[in-house]
């Protein structure tokens, strides 16, 4: 199987272009081509010899993302479906300023991004697992979901300009544009998928993605999502990067996880917070509990007892997240007055607590939900 060079580091292609004798210079070209200029054929990497793009068309691939639908929402939510090599489908979901939500005053462009097609941990909530997991995502499929949105981005952008033009100068040519500053400069690892599930291809992508010459997003704008492994989570926390971490809590007992989140069999909670105290201890960074309220499951005033303990013994703050609903699934979200006493309670006991107003509540904006009903819908329509 041929290589895609996105799955490649800087000290892998140096290592490469020196075996094939070329000067040292050709690296940078070539990283600006990918990761600046967006180039999605080696034709368009016209600064480079014709030799190189052919020596570089022979031993690697260079796959892009298709884009087959995109859904957009009142608030400025895009969620985007994905088409791979392989045709299967994967969702992408750049989501506009939400303050605070990860630790930053402003998530201008956070991105949040699939890492499975499919999942295998079978949250009764998700609508990612309910056609079961097929594979992880390649190094260079994780990193291409950010650059096929820049790439959407800079193509608005330019079609937009390009009108403005030709009306100005009676041309229809669209122009030259500079990409200028990059679109996305936060990012969320909760998409389709367990992310530690797929922890090697993860961690070399979100390290292409951090690097100055990949797609400079710092490491403390990227958080990482678990439904909770534990080892993988200790793993995380020996890393040199200082990624955030989330947990996709959903039940502060044993009782309530062990409902709707199968995973609490295997690292039951006493096990993921000893793997959280652990991440804490190295890291020296605040955690975040990620809590989707679901109607008559863990919404009851009583579970904000056991959640508020378990955030002030990891000094952790808790994003309260109203469930979407998903075809198929029972779940439903609890009255907006309900949510909100659910969060004072909270905060009562001294625990930040954030409730997200869900953006794109309108756009199947459930993760998986997109997928899963375009592939229902191309079944049907093969039959």
């Amino acid at each position: 199987m041929v290589c895609d060079i996105k799955s490649l580091t800087r000290e892998e292609l140096e290592a490469r272009l020196q075996e094939w004798s070329e000067p040292a210079y050709r690296v940078d070209q070539l990283l600006e081509w990918l990761y600046r200029h967006h180039a999605t054929s080696w034709e368009a990497m016209t600064n480079l010899p014709n030799s190189l793009r052919e020596k570089l068309g022979e031993h690697y691939a260079l796959h892009s993302l298709a884009l087959v639908r995109k859904q957009g929402s009142p608030d400025t939510t895009q969620k985007f479906l994905w088409r791979l090599d392989d045709r299967s489908l994967i969702e992408s979901v750049l989501i506009p300023a939400n303050p605070a939500l990860y630790g930053d005053a402003s998530d201008r462009h956070t991105l949040c991004i699939s890492t499975q097609v499919g999942c295998a941990y079978g949250c009764k909530f998700c609508a990612s697992g309910l056609e079961g997991w097929k594979r992880n995502l390649g190094i260079e499929e994780i990193v291409d979901q950010v650059l096929a949105v820049e790439r959407w981005e800079a193509e608005q952008a330019a079609s937009v300009l390009g009108c403005q033009l030709s009306v100005a100068d009676g041309t229809d040519k669209p122009p030259t544009t500079d990409h200028g500053p990059r679109t996305i400069d936060n990012l969320v690892v909760m998409g389709m998928g367990e992310p530690l599930a797929n922890y090697d291809h993860l961690l070399k992508a979100l390290k292409i993605l951090n690097a100055r010459w990949g797609a400079g997003i710092g490491a403390r704008k990227i958080t990482v999502s678990t439904s909770g492994l534990a080892p993988q989570i200790r793993r995380l926390a020996d890393e040199p990067l200082q990624f955030r971490l989330a947990i996709s809590l959903h039940g502060a007992t044993d009782e309530v996880r062990d409902r709707i989140m199968p995973v609490n069999r295997k690292y039951p909670l006493s096990e993921l917070t000893a793997a959280c105290e652990y991440y804490v201890q190295k890291k020296t960074r605040m955690i975040t509990l990620e809590y989707i309220l679901i109607a008559g499951v863990n919404d009851d005033l009583t579970q904000t007892k056991p959640l508020a303990k378990l955030a002030q013994r990891l000094n952790a703050k808790v994003n309260l997240i109203p469930c979407n609903k998903v075809d198929g699934l029972p779940w439903t979200r609890p009255t907006e007055q309900a949510q909100e006493a659910f969060r004072a309670a909270l905060e009562k006991q001294n625990v930040t607590a954030t409730l997200r107003r869900e953006k794109g509540h309108d756009i199947d904006a459930a993760c998986g939900q997109l997928r899963l009903r375009t592939e229902r819908e191309l079944a049907a329509s093969n039959r």
